[in-house]
């Protein structure tokens, strides 16, 4: 895995999770709106939105670098859009970045031929 591919990725890990807290918090405002007179879903709505959209522009640039199949690229999308899914998708971005590591070591010390 080349540099920029693992930059990708790793841009694509570490906004996952801030993205999904803040879709819980969002939730969560929405609820506290409807049920007292705390209102702070303009608030959490822009740092949600902001969030996701890094979150997707990221994810665009993971699928490019790191050639995922079509499978992949839209599991990491719906994990997006799911309430707990970015700290699914950091776990498995992290797991991916490892075993990749773990790959270029092997490679390097001659173990594999991959």
């Amino acid at each position: 895995m080349d540099i920029k591919t693992a930059t990708a990725l790793r841009r694509l890990r570490l906004v996952s999770a801030p993205e999904a807290v803040s879709f819980l918090l969002l939730l969560v405002c929405s609820v506290l709106k409807r049920t007292t007179d705390f209102n702070a879903v303009p608030v959490m709505g822009s740092i949600h939105g902001v969030l996701f959209i890094l979150y997707v522009i990221f994810w665009a640039d993971a699928w490019n670098r790191a050639k995922w199949s079509l499978g992949a690229a839209a599991v990491y999308f719906v994990l997006s859009v799911l309430p707990t899914g970015g700290f699914f998708a950091e776990r498995k971005l992290r797991r991916e970045a490892e075993d990749a590591v773990i790959a270029a070591r092997a490679r390097k010390e001659g173990i594999v031929n991959a």
